[in-house]
Parts: structure tokens; sequence; C-alpha cells
């Protein structure tokens, strides 16, 4: 048994490094690589995609696997835990060609760069042949996974593990028609009152709001001898090792809040990928069980605690005794104000607690329609248009602040864009618990003393990585199963108390 098991974690290893290196070369991709690089780098991902393919299918991998799982009886939870979660990943992988796989990379890839410059012009043109490969070889994808009700049911199991395009949909739909009601009231008393909800001041340089957001991350827990923050053109977070989990944000001076909301969301993936046991490193344990569980901790830090007037006291005084001279802030109030201010906005990642759901689910309605066949590539900036004005009331002005603004349908990603709002209803869960067992929790916060949140999460959800499923990870750490009630219930404290 001890042989086995050691050439099991040999395999896995060999075949989570080449993960690695794929991710090294994904990072340079989006921080430092030249323009005229795309091409040769689409090539390297291909291969190594290849060949970490090769590496999660190997008959010796599986045979090994076979093996281990008829004594499974001899093996501890987290042993098990640890094979049933590789064997889960090579069943998946095992099921797509290594072609498909090297093609879906190297299109990706291909499609990063085309991404950038068709953002930076404008004209969703440039990018819609791109789209158009990608959304096929993701229905590609789709049946060698293997489907019942929706081919998109098979790209969202790789993101949100039992979760279905008719689940997600039937959640979300039940979600906006409570929401609405709620973010109307909302904005009318916003409405009502005389103090303005505007950030001024300014400019902000950009090297001044580097060194706040990373002394924000310090203070957070963030560990810098194990990561750092580079700038990208849409944030990100990625991990090579429990010793290196790397951030990427992006700075506006004109309001350096923004640029802070981007720190902390990453910073929140961050600090879970640090969190995770070092015996796990180059194991499939180290991981989130959903991407909604991941969103839940970038949510939590970036709007509960980001977005609160606690934490904007705590930055008030974080900022005036920056190293490097003084950071001019406004005061806590006008800072808590304008990022408590709820009005439709034309961009995801900017947008407020109360709209943000509507932006989720407008991407979500539409790569499902584009998975399913329903919509082709180059419908999708009239689609996201008309969308846009049935939920947010908007007309976006060009093709960059409309369907170009987010990155994943670049890299491939469709299935993606449920966590975000299900790390919303995550986040708020996990906050109605964690004030309950931490009642000078809004005291630590603007302290900027935020060992014990982080310590709580750390307990609750960091340690546990993918040893749990999604389901029984929050019901264990909030003693009720996933619920829209806990959000719905913190928008209404925080906005109409």
């Amino acid at each position: 048994m001890r042989e086995q098991w050691d050439r099991f974690l040999g395999l896995v290893g060999e075949a989570m490094a080449l993960r690695r290196v794929k991710s090294v070369l994904e990072w340079d991709q989006e921080v430092n690589m030249p323009p005229k690089g795309a091409r040769a780098r689409a090539e390297h991902l291909a291969v190594i995609a290849g060949l970490e393919h090769r590496a999660w299918t190997a008959p010796v991998l599986r045979d090994t696997i076979a093996n281990l799982e008829a004594r499974r009886n001899e093996l501890d939870p987290e042993s098990a835990a640890m094979l049933r979660e590789t064997a889960w990943e090579v069943d998946r992988l095992s099921r797509l060609p290594e072609d498909l796989v090297r093609a879906l990379t190297e299109t990706a890839s291909a499609a990063f760069s085309v991404w950038v410059e068709a953002r930076r012009q404008a004209d969703f043109a440039l990018f819609q042949p791109y789209l158009r490969q990608l959304v096929g070889l993701n229905r590609q994808k789709a049946d060698c996974l293997g489907w019942e009700e929706s081919p998109y049911d098979a790209l969202l199991e790789e993101y949100e593990r039992g979760t279905t395009h008719r689940a997600a949909r039937e959640l979300f739909e039940a979600l906006v028609a409570r929401q609405a009601p709620l973010v109307s009231a909302i904005v009318d008393r916003q409405e009502a009152e005389d103090a303005p909800r505007t950030l001024v001041g300014g400019p902000w340089p950009v090297d001044a709001q580097r060194r706040l957001t990373e002394a924000v991350l310090a203070d957070m827990g963030y560990d810098f001898d194990a990561g750092r923050q580079d700038l990208s053109p849409h944030p990100f977070t990625t991990t090579f090792d429990v010793g290196d989990v790397r951030i990427t944000t992006r700075f506006d001076e004109a309001d350096f809040l923004s640029g802070l909301s981007s720190s902390m969301h990453e910073g929140g993936h961050a600090l879970y990928e640090q969190g995770f046991p070092e015996r796990w490193r180059c194991t499939p344990l180290a991981d989130a069980p959903s991407l909604g569980t991941h969103e839940s901790q970038s949510r939590f830090w970036e709007n509960i605690i980001g977005r609160s007037r606690a934490f904007c006291r705590y930055l008030a005084r974080r900022a005036a005794g920056l190293p490097g001279g003084v950071f001019p802030v406004p005061d806590a109030e006008t800072m808590y104000r304008a990022l408590t201010r709820v009005e439709p906005s034309l961009i995801r990642v900017e947008a407020d607690e109360c709209t943000y759901n509507l932006h989720v689910v407008l991407r979500f309605e539409i790569e499902a329609a584009l998975i399913e066949g329903t919509v082709a590539a180059q419908d999708v900036p009239e689609l996201w248009n008309g969308r846009m004005r049935a939920y947010l009331g908007l007309t976006p002005p060009d093709d960059a602040r409309g369907c170009l603004q987010d990155v994943h349908w670049s890299h491939g990603a469709f299935g993606y864009f449920p966590t975000y709002a299900l790390g919303n209803l995550y986040a708020a869960q996990l906050y109605r618990a964690i004030i309950s067992d931490l009642p000078d929790f809004w005291h630590q916060v603007e302290q900027g003393r935020f060992g014990d949140i982080l310590a709580w999460l750390r307990e609750k959800v960091h340690r546990h990585g993918r040893t749990k499923m999604a389901r029984e990870l929050l019901e264990n750490a909030t003693g009720m199963p996933p619920s829209p009630e806990p959000f719905l219930d913190y928008l209404g404290e925080k906005f109409l108390s």
C-alpha cells in the first residue's frame, strides 16, 4: 500500500507541476510579455497543455488509482479525499482528446492578445472570430464530457460542481426578482439624502496607490514573501505553489478606491490560496471545492469589509501614516459614501454591491446561449447592449465598455460567471456566522486588526481545501445550507437600516 501511495503522489505531483508551469507562462503573458510574443506563447502553452493532459490521463496513473480505490477502506479521510479529487480530475480529462486540449489552449492564448487590442480599440469585430472559435471548441469539449439537459452543464461543472444551468437560472431569476425592489428602495433613499456620494480630489498617483494597496494587503495578512502584486488589464490571482501566490490589479488616477477594491478582491483569493496546508502542495487538495467558494473570499474582503464604514475609518488613518508621504484620501465618511453609492453602471468590476448580480446574470445568459447554439458570436454586442438596457437602464457607448470589458471569454472560461453571484451569497452567509463568533468584528476592522478574522476563515474555510464539497463546507461553517436570505438581509441592513 505504501509503495502504491508513493507512486500515486509522484505521478500527481508531476501532473500538478506541469499545470503550474502553464500558470507561470499565462501569468507572464498577462503581466510582462511584449505584444509580438503572442504567437510563440500560444505555441508554448499548447505544448505544455498537451504534456499536462498526458500526465493526468497516463495509464499508469489510472491503474494506480484503480488499485488504491480497491483498498479505499485502508486510507485515512484526508488521503481518501485526495484520491477522490484526483480520480475526478483524471476521469474528466480522460474524456477530452489531447488535440482538443491543445487547440483550446493555443486558441485561448492567441485570443487573449487579440482581446487586449480589441478592447483598446473598442472594436468587437477584431475579437469576434476568436470568440466564435472558442465557443465551437467549448461545445466540442462539452460533448466529450457528456451532458443531459444542456451542454453548458458540462462546462459549469468545472467551476461549480453539482450546479446545473437550470438550477443556476432558477436561482438567479428568484434572486433578481427579490433584489430589484430592494435596489429601487435603496436608490430612492440615497437620492433623498443631501450628502454627495461621489469621490472628489485627486489625481492619485499610481505609485502612491501601489504603496497604499500593498500596505492594506499586508494588514489583511497577505504574505509578500509568498506573493507579489503586479499590473494587468484585468486583475487576477494565480498560484504556482502555496509559497508563490500572485495577484494583479489596475489603477485609475482619478479614483484610487477602484484599484484598492481590485487589490482587496484579489487579495481575498490569495489569502485562500496561501492558507492551504503545506503538505498539500502539488496535489488537487490545495484548491477550493468550487469557484463560488473561492469568490466568497474575494467578495468578503472587497465588499463586506472593504465597503464598510469601519474599514474607511481604518483606511483614513492608514493612508495618513503611509511611508513616502501622506496619501491625501478624503475623510472616512466621504469614502464610505462613495463606496456605497448604488447606481447602475457599465463596468462589472466597478459595480456596487446591489447591482453587481445583474451584471453577472447578463453574462450568464449570453454565454449559456452561445454554448447552446441559440446565439452566434456576431450577435453578442447587440444582445449585450439590449440586456444592459433591460437590466440596468444603460447602453454602452462602445464595445470596450460593453461586451469586451471582461477577460473570461478570451480565456475560453465559459461557465465561470455564475460563480461571482454565488460568491456574493456565500460571503454574506459566512459574514452572518463570523459576527456571531466575533462580536467585536467591526471594532477589529476599524482598528486594522484582521488577524482574528483571517484565523476564522482559515479554520472554517481555507484549511479544508477540497477535502469537502462546497455545500458541506458552507453548511459546516455557517450551520445552514446555501441560501440567498443572508445576502438579502445584509443588503437591507447595510443600506436601509
